[in-house]
This record gives structure tokens, C-alpha cells and sequence, in this order.
């Protein structure tokens, strides 16, 4: 039996587009060089894949990805940017990065979940608890960073009336052991939100 993807809380209409309402609309602003080899704004917009998640509890913003598979990321020619533009990313990229930005509903919670890689997560906007599958909690606030090794957590939003918004580095990294065993991926029904790897 699948788990029921549980959307926003009851009274809370959903996320239907990015932004949320009640948060700006963010830019991105990609620079690159001109002909005489100065710095210059190549590109300024809003991103370029966006999609809802999980009902209309969440929303997000894919502000750019790369995949490097000799561990560099090559610039030339504006090949990292291309592939952003063209590839919408799973949950991250192998031998890559992902940098999503997630506006939630208010009150919205993620289930518990895994992704096998490096993450880092930041708080723009409202309040954010995250929770580790040990029972541990931490609420974070603007300019709070989680940096998730690989563990079992879920998101939620503590507000009931506002929005709040997070902005993930997702990376891919090297099989996990604890204790002898390899991680594996748990997402339950967040799997069904990304491209699959």
C-alpha cells in the first residue's frame, strides 16, 4: 500500500504557482563573460523548471544544476548553463548538484525521508522544524543551515497563516555505510515528485 500524499492542511488552499503568495519572486542572476573577457550579467530571471509537490503543499524552483562527472564543472562555452536550461533534475544529479528553492504551504509537512546525498538546506523565509528520525527537532529560522548527511527527516512549516521557503544544494556523493549496511533511499511519496535517477 503506497502512502497517501497528504497536500496542505485542511483550510489552506494550495501552492499553485512559484512564488507562493505572500513571498517575492526571487531572481537569478547568472554571470558570465563578454567578448573583451569582463564579468556581465548573462541571464536574469526566475528559473527555469518549476513544478507543485505533494498536492499543492509545496512548490519549487529549480535555480540551476550540473552534472561533472571528472568533478569540476566545466564553464566553457556556457555548458554548465545549457544543461540547466535543458535537463529538469531529479532530486540530484549524479556526479552533480541540484539547487532547488521550496516555497511551503502554511502548516505543510513532508514525510519522513532519505535521499542518498549531501544536502544543504537553508531558511529564507518563516520557520521551518526538522525533524530526524531519532525524535530530534530543530526549528530554523532565516539564515539557519541544516547539513543532512545522508539522514532520515522531514520538513514542516510551524506557521499556520504564512508561507516559508527553503533553498537545498542537493549533491551526489558515495555510497553511505552505518553499521555496516548501506543507506538506501527512503522517500515514500516524495519519490513520485522527481524525475527518477
Amino acid at each position: 500500500m503506497s502512502e497517501e500524499k497528504p497536500g496542505p492542511p485542511p483550510g489552506y488552499g494550495p501552492i499553485t504557482s512559484f512564488p507562493a503568495e505572500g513571498l517575492k519572486n526571487s531572481f537569478r542572476h547568472i554571470v558570465g563573460h563578454n567578448k573583451e573577457g569582463k564579468a556581465y550579467f548573462k541571464q536574469s530571471d526566475h528559473g527555469d523548471h518549476h513544478s507543485d509537490m505533494v498536492n499543492g503543499g509545496a512548490f519549487q524552483n529549480i535555480i540551476y544544476s550540473f552534472q561533472s562527472p571528472l568533478g569540476k564543472v566545466d564553464l566553457n562555452e556556457d555548458k554548465d548553463v545549457k544543461y540547466a536550461t535543458e535537463n529538469c533534475p531529479p532530486l540530484f544529479v549524479p556526479q552533480g548538484c541540484v539547487v532547488r528553492m521550496i516555497d511551503f504551504s502554511p502548516g505543510a509537512e513532508s514525510n519522513m525521508h532519505r535521499a542518498v546525498a549531501l544536502g544543504f538546506g537553508t531558511v529564507c523565509e518563516g520557520v521551518v522544524e526538522l525533524s530526524l528520525d531519532s525524535g530530534e527537532k530543530r526549528v530554523m529560522r532565516p539564515g539557519d543551515v541544516s547539513i543532512n548527511r545522508a539522514g532520515n527527516h522531514k520538513w514542516r512549516n510551524t506557521s499556520t497563516t504564512e508561507p516559508a521557503r527553503m533553498l537545498y544544494f542537493m549533491f551526489d556523493v558515495e555510497p553511505v555505510m552505518v553499521n555496516g549496511k548501506q543507506l538506501e533511499f527512503e522517500m515514500g511519496y516524495l519519490a513520485d515528485e522527481y524525475p527518477q535517477n
